[in-house]
């Protein structure tokens, strides 16, 4: 595994400032002596993407007087665990759950379930089929995904052949991404998708999938990775295979594996997101609903595109070089 680059992580402090001023909305909450209490139950209980979530719904819930459970499997795929915590938050009784549903179906009856007992519920990363959810809060992720194909269509001139590394299948995210990045690529008959294959965001997964993808397509000229986990996989098979500036690669994210992968060729650019905006955000629509206020279907936060050449932008450093403990 490659080591974190040091002076890339030294720049994270001197944006701490400006990270906070951009997640801060605007508005009041009625206040109260009483602290509300907040389940945040997210796909996985690790990783920079959700730590740095958890980061922003803590500086959110020491501002507004929350309670904040944060909830997880140890897996992004084990949506049947992810059930089971929703079950046990809805017998405690808070007064706002935030849900990260690992599987949009899966998650969507105990998700109703909550009405019951009106605790309201805020979607965010991955949307979840009820209707009983107050808001979605995150990523557009289907144009995430068809920003990351028109890039990949530039990287290979409209031409070759490409493959998908996805995350978890069934995941509103998972799918939403591919769809759009697969209606971008359909814009050119002379791009040809090889294979799309499924991760469950395990890093190893990710890199034998992708380490046999290669081999069984020597010609493959393009590869996107659709998370965090599945960049980090991915990109660091690419590097060991020795098809570094041979195939293209679009990665998810922006850990510190790819940070070096981006500077050293291997990976020409990332679709990064705002996990802190996302936890801020949707302990601060929690809140919002506890008290009654009715919210708009949806909130979303910030999405670029990244590469060396934009990479050190004041306004791509504050996605670039989140919080992480």
């Amino acid at each position: 595994m490659i080591s974190g680059n040091s002076l890339l992580k030294g720049l994270a402090l001197s944006f701490s400032l400006m990270m906070l001023a951009a997640c801060t909305p605007s508005g009041s909450i009625p206040g109260s002596d009483k602290p509300l209490t907040i389940d945040m139950v997210v796909k996985m209980d690790r990783g920079d993407y959700w730590n740095t979530i958890r980061m922003g719904a803590e500086v959110a819930a020491k501002e507004y007087n929350v309670e904040l459970n944060f909830l997880a499997p140890s897996q992004e795929n084990d949506y049947k665990q992810q059930i089971e915590l929703m079950q046990e938050s809805i017998v405690r009784r808070p007064d706002a759950i935030v849900l990260a549903a690992s599987d949009y179906e899966a998650l969507g009856q105990v998700t109703d379930q909550t009405s019951y007992y009106n605790i309201p519920v805020i979607s965010m990363d991955s949307e979840v089929a009820s209707t009983k959810v107050k808001t979605y809060v995150g990523t557009n992720n289907y144009e995430a995904g068809q920003a990351a194909a028109e890039r990949l269509s530039e990287l290979t001139g409209g031409r070759g052949e490409i493959g998908i590394i996805n995350f978890v299948k069934g995941a509103r995210s998972t799918d939403e991404r591919e769809e759009g990045f697969l209606d971008y690529m359909a814009r050119f008959p002379e791009i040809q998708v090889m294979d799309i294959v499924y991760s469950g965001s395990d890093e190893t997964l990710a890199y034998d999938l992708t380490c046999k993808m290669l081999q069984l397509h020597p010609r493959l000229n393009g590869i996107v990775s659709l998370s965090a986990e599945s960049s980090i996989g991915a990109g660091l098979a690419v590097e060991d295979m020795g098809y570094s500036g041979i195939v293209n690669m679009i990665a998810f994210d922006n850990p510190s594996e790819m940070l070096e992968l981006l500077q050293d060729g291997t990976i020409q650019a990332m679709v990064v997101q705002n996990p802190f905006n996302n936890g801020y955000m949707a302990v601060y629509a929690a809140v919002q609903a506890a008290h009654g206020a009715k919210l708009s279907d949806k909130i979303p936060t910030d999405v670029k595109l990244i590469d060396l050449d934009n990479m050190l932008w004041p306004e791509n450093q504050k996605l670039m070089f989140p919080f992480v403990k």
